[in-house]
C-alpha cells in the first residue's frame, strides 16, 4: 500500500465541502471550510488539512459546532468589529470577520476584529494572508484554543497552543508569512506522530507528572482527560532556554483572543462538556501607505529577506529559510494534486460512508 495518495485539489475540496453539506451546512460555509482544509495540506501543514475533518464532523454529531449558526455584530466603528460566532464553525465566522477587517483597512488604513463563541479555525495563517490579495496590506491572525500548555513552573495545562501570524508582502520575494504556535508544538503534530507510531522529541511535552515523555498517545489521552502534563511552551520548561518567552507570547494571545472580546480563556475554552468551547479569535489589517510608500516597503522587504537568506550558513546547512518560504514552495508543488497520508484517506472514506457522500478518489 502507498503511504500517500495524489488527490486533485478540486475533487478534494468537493468531497470535504459535499460532507459539510450533510450536516446541514451551507454551501457558501461549507466551501470555505473545505477551501482552508485543503490550504493547510498544499502548504504542507497536515496537522490541520483533511485529517482534522473528522473532528469537525465529530464536533457538529456532539452539538458543540452549530452547523447552521449565524455570527452577529456586537460592536462596530469604522476600525473595528467584535463579532459572536454563535457555536459556529470558526472557519466562515473567520473569513467573514477578516472580510470586514480588511474592508475598514483599506478605508482607514488600519482595523482589527475580535470573536467570541467561535470554533476551532484551521491555520492561522490563512486569513492573515488573506490580506496580501490587496496591495500594501499586512495581515494578522491570531487565535486561542482548548488547555493544552503547561505555564513555565507548572504541571497542568491551563492555556492552549495560540497561535500567531502575520503576512507580510514583499515585492519580488515571496510574501513573508510567520504561522507559528506559541508552544514548542501543536496538538496536530503529535497527532501526526501518534497516526505514524513515531516517538516525539522530549521537550516537546509532559505527561501527568510534570516529566517530559516521548510517548505521543500519553499526552494527547492526559489532555482528552486533563489528567495533567500537556505541551510545553515555545522555549521549553525552564526559564534557561526561554520557555517564559513562549508561555507569555501564548498568555498575550489569550488576552487579545478571549479577554478582549469578553469569550472564554485558559481553562474556560472547552471549559464544559457538550457545550460550544467558545474558541476566541484576534485579526488585524494595516496598510502600509499609512507609514511609508508601499513600493519602497516593498522594495526594503525584498532587501531584509535577501539579507537573511544569502547569509553564510552554519557548517553542514544547506540553505537558510525565511518564513513561509517552505510553504509557499509546498504550494507550487501541489498547485494541482495533494498527498494525502493513507490513514487520513481511509477516514475519509469512512466519514463519506457516515454522512452519505462518495469520494471521488
Amino acid at each position: 500500500m502507498e503511504e500517500y495518495h495524489k488527490i486533485p485539489i478540486d475533487k478534494l475540496k468537493g468531497f470535504v465541502s459535499d460532507c459539510f453539506v450533510k450536516l446541514n451546512v451551507a454551501r457558501e460555509d461549507a466551501d470555505i471550510i473545505a477551501d482552508v482544509l485543503v490550504a493547510a495540506d498544499r502548504r504542507g501543514i497536515h496537522s490541520h488539512g483533511v485529517a482534522r475533518l473528522r473532528r469537525y464532523v465529530k464536533g457538529i454529531k456532539d452539538g458543540i459546532m452549530i452547523p447552521d449558526a449565524r455570527m452577529e455584530i456586537l460592536k462596530e466603528t469604522p476600525v473595528s468589529i467584535t463579532v459572536d460566532g454563535q457555536g459556529g464553525l470558526g472557519q466562515p465566522v473567520s473569513y467573514r470577520t477578516m472580510e470586514k477587517v480588511i474592508e475598514k483597512a483599506l478605508e482607514n488604513y488600519i482595523a482589527f476584529g475580535v470573536v467570541r463563541n467561535s470554533n476551532h479555525y484551521g491555520i492561522a495563517g490563512y486569513y492573515a494572508m488573506m490580506a496580501l490579495k490587496h496591495d500594501g496590506l499586512i495581515g494578522i491572525s491570531i487565535t486561542n484554543s482548548a488547555p493544552l500548555v503547561v505555564p513555565t513552573n507548572g504541571r497542568d495545562a491551563i492555556y492552549g497552543t495560540n497561535p500567531i501570524a502575520f503576512a507580510i508582502p514583499c515585492k519580488e520575494e515571496k510574501a513573508f508569512v510567520l504561522d507559528m504556535a506559541t508552544s514548542t508544538v501543536p496538538r496536530g503534530k503529535l497527532e501526526v506522530y501518534n497516526r505514524h507510531g513515531k516517538p516525539i522529541p522530549e521537550v516537546w511535552a509532559t505527561d501527568e507528572t510534570g516529566k517530559p515523555t516521548t510517548d505521543p498517545s500519553v499526552v494527547l489521552k492526559n489532555l482528552l482527560e486533563r489528567r495533567g502534563g500537556g505541551l510545553l511552551p515555545l522555549g521549553g520548561a525552564e526559564e534557561e532556554t526561554g520557555g517564559h518567552k513562549g508561555y507569555g507570547l501564548g498568555v498575550i494571545v489569550d488576552i487579545f483572543s478571549g479577554v478582549l472580546s469578553n469569550g472564554a480563556f485558559g481553562l474556560d475554552v472547552y471549559g464544559k462538556k457538550g457545550e460550544p468551547p467558545n474558541v476566541c479569535h484576534f485579526f488585524g489589517a494595516m496598510r502600509v501607505d499609512a507609514f511609508t510608500d508601499v513600493n519602497i516597503f516593498k522594495e526594503n522587504m525584498d532587501k531584509y529577506m535577501r539579507m537573511l537568506k544569502n547569509s553564510n550558513k552554519a557548517e553542514g546547512k544547506e540553505r537558510i529559510y525565511v518564513a513561509g518560504e517552505k510553504e509557499w514552495e509546498q504550494e507550487e508543488r501541489f498547485s494541482r494534486e495533494v498527498e494525502i497520508y493513507y490513514k487520513v484517506v481511509e477516514d475519509m472514506r469512512e466519514i463519506g460512508s457516515e454522512v452519505g457522500v462518495t469520494p471521488p478518489f
